[in-house]
């Protein structure tokens, strides 16, 4: 084998510089919370990446043994469906915990039901409606951007733009749950309406588009 499959001091050096500065950025990021949300995984993501370069030029040499081509055919495609599977793992996690999450499934059941109580417990089900309050989206633009309701009126969500709309609760990257539903996913044509079974002053936000923005409180 001959030195230059092996490299040099030098290299060792640079490499081992570049390690340890893509190993302390995200430590920083996600200690300082600098960044965090999806902005967060993407960063990581990317040093990550960045990571595994260093070690395969600077440390694992690939490319300079006898037979270069085979080594990194094969090391980018197993690199490939590492990153299929840990990004498919990741997106179902990601869709199960804001869909199948214990207390926001027994929250929409009960809801749906109108089961406002089991035993001596309450469920947070209203077990009827009162007013409906409309929440029109419209180039972009929420109207009311701010809805004042009672406990147990229903909000309805009407989006009159082209493009699809995902309503989340919270501030965006920050989601949250309300009355066991974490996002809706809107269309053109077709409303969706829930029940304000929390009282309190929350947020929503187009996942999809951030800037469109709206609040609502309600009151007991």
């Amino acid at each position: 084998m001959t030195k230059r499959e092996h490299g040099t001091t030098k290299s060792y050096i640079i490499g081992f510089i570049l390690s340890l500065m893509f190993t302390l950025i995200p430590y920083y990021l996600v200690v300082n919370k600098t960044v965090t949300g999806n902005a967060l995984l993407a960063t990581i993501l990317g040093v990550a990446v960045l990571q595994m370069f260093v070690q395969i030029f600077f440390f694992l040499h690939l490319g300079r043994g006898p037979k270069p081509f085979y080594n990194v055919v094969f090391f980018f495609a197993t690199a490939g469906i590492i990153v299929i599977v840990i990004g498919a793992s990741l997106l179902i996690m990601s869709n199960l915990y804001r869909n199948m999450s214990p207390g926001e499934v027994t929250k929409k059941l009960a809801q749906g039901e109108g089961i406002a109580q089991v035993g001596d417990k309450k469920t947070g089900a209203c077990q009827g409606v009162k007013n409906n309050h409309l929440v029109t989206i419209s180039s972009g633009q929420v109207n009311p951007a701010h809805t004042q309701a009672q406990l147990c009126d229903t909000l309805t969500f009407i989006n009159k733009d082209d493009r699809i709309r995902d309503i989340a609760f919270g501030s965006h990257p920050h989601h949250e749950e309300y009355g066991g539903q974490a996002e809706e996913n809107l269309r053109k044509g077709y409303p969706k309406t829930i029940t304000l079974n929390q009282a309190g002053t929350y947020e929503f936000h187009d996942h999809l588009d951030p800037q469109v923005t709206g609040s609502f409180n309600v009151s007991p």
